[in-house]
């Protein structure tokens, strides 16, 4: 359990809508809307819950919650809740990663204002738009020197400083999910985003990335607004 406000757990949970509802009364889809967004509202005191459009920017989800909770009970929680109402009889979920905040072992006394707050936690600050970004490292990066991957994280590091419109969110995923971590790129500029990700294909540590797909563009917006666009 954790204490003094702290939410190590972190959720990416995207949704899709069956293309049924888009046939319901309009009477009825309104009331499975005001439910879903009541329930989250009710889960707000416990955890932090911020919602992104993803219509437009791909085609098999439509929109997203980065949850940020101090216990896994509470995600099982609203998940629970969210799929109780009449919305909820109509979505599912084809992607979901769950991870844990904590210290960067590769940060030391490194500090940049757009690297997750120190300690590990974090703070969405609430930009337009949010890159979701899934990954897992080779075998080998493992069994390398700890003296050679910190200086391949340094190179991060340095390139990173280049785009301080860019704020990372790092997480860990390591034998809670499929994943060994999962980022959060929030920006006012994707283009920014753009090139960062170009110039970090060319760095030493690319070789020792095993996976990073899927990618995902996100939109943040108000949830009453992320499900009224789904008609």
């Amino acid at each position: 359990m954790a204490q003094d406000g702290k939410k190590p757990f972190v959720r990416y949970s995207f949704y899709k809508v069956d293309p049924r509802w888009r046939r319901l009364p309009e009477a009825q889809r309104d009331q499975g809307k005001a439910q879903f967004v009541a329930v989250v509202d009710e889960f707000s005191s416990q955890m932090e819950v911020n919602s992104y459009n993803l219509l437009g920017t791909r085609g098999d989800t439509d929109f997203m919650l980065w949850q940020l909770s101090p216990t896994l009970e509470a995600l099982q929680e609203l998940a629970t809740g969210l799929y109780g109402t009449d919305l909820g009889k109509y979505i599912s979920t084809p992607y979901s990663y769950l991870a844990m905040t904590r210290p960067s072992p590769y940060l030391g006394e490194h500090t940049h204002p757009s690297q997750t707050h120190r300690g590990g936690a974090i703070g969405p600050r609430g930009d337009a738009y949010l890159f979701v970004y899934p990954f897992v490292k080779t075998h080998d990066w493992y069994q390398l020197p700890k003296e050679t991957r910190q200086e391949m994280m340094n190179e991060h590091f340095t390139i990173g400083h280049r785009y301080p419109s860019v704020k990372v969110h790092t997480s860990y995923s390591f034998g809670i999910d499929d994943h060994d971590f999962v980022l959060g790129f929030e920006t006012e500029s994707p283009e920014d985003f753009l090139k960062l990700v170009m110039e970090l294909r060319e760095s030493q540590a690319r070789p020792y990335t095993l996976k990073d797909t899927p990618i995902f563009t996100c939109l943040n917006s108000p949830l009453k607004e992320c499900l009224d666009s789904l008609g």
